[in-house]
């Protein structure tokens, strides 16, 4: 009885580590992703990862965080943009993990809404719906059976105005980008079904509500102004995008 028991339980083990799933994750975006919110934080892909790693349906997660602070879709188009070969040097490495699910993460728009500055700003939104599909239908061409997850961008107050200038106006269009996303993936269902999936859509309004608490106040040239994540903001974005992962992935 004592061995059959011990079979059992192994049996058991077996299926569970089967039902596990192993990630390999780039994440793609701008000084959101890359920043750490402060010098004691990490920036978002980490907090996003460690929560992964709490779910149950996890067992392995690599992951390359590739954001670049005044990116926009165009220095991310593959050819012209001047960061696609980070990722195909992150992901042609990640690829060989053939026991993991390679997965892209995409957060990108808030520099290609400012009205000056980052390059190619503004971006309208039918351009910038069209340089995102672009930046996707290369990554899914190049790498078979890879998955992409695009996150909504998050709020930025009205005065915001470093180097770049963003106000009203920028925040307006950036929230025109939101329907350009889901209608974009919406066409993917059509086109790569099971492929491009809905990321994160809560964080922007929440951040809103809760800037005070969660983004950084920067002086600029309109008053202090609130765009960046602190260190407990980079920590909420983070889950966010885990459980968007979790959801949508897992």
């Amino acid at each position: 009885m004592k061995i059959k028991a011990v079979i059992v339980f192994l049996l058991i083990t077996i299926h569970a580590q089967a039902q596990k799933t192993n990630l390999s994750i780039v994440f793609i975006g701008n000084s959101i992703t890359q920043g750490k919110g402060g010098p004691n934080g990490f920036p978002p892909p980490t907090h996003a990862v460690d929560y992964l790693k709490g779910q149950k349906g996890v067992q392995e997660i690599l992951f390359a965080n590739l954001g670049k602070s005044g990116s926009t879709t165009l220095d991310w188009l593959p050819g012209t943009g001047k960061f696609f070969a980070k990722v195909t040097e992150a992901a042609d490495s990640l690829y060989l993990k053939k026991d993991h699910q390679l997965l892209f993460s995409i957060k990108l728009g808030t520099n290609d809404s400012a009205i000056l500055g980052p390059n190619g700003a503004p971006v309208s939104r039918d351009a910038y719906r069209k340089n995102m599909q672009t930046i996707i239908t290369e990554v899914l061409k190049k790498y078979p059976d890879s998955k992409v997850i695009v996150h909504h961008p998050i709020w930025y107050s009205t005065n915001t105005y470093n180097s770049s200038k963003y106000l009203t106006e920028g925040l307006e269009r950036l929230e025109s980008y939101i329907p350009e996303i889901d209608n974009m993936i919406s066409g993917y269902g059509i086109s790569d079904p099971g492929r491009v999936f809905k990321g994160d859509t809560k964080a922007f309004k929440y951040f809103k509500k809760h800037y005070l608490q969660l983004l950084k106040p920067e002086k600029g040239q309109q008053g202090t102004f609130y765009l960046h994540p602190n260190e407990a903001g980079v920590v909420v974005l983070g889950k966010y995008w885990g459980k968007a992962i979790e959801k949508r992935i897992l």
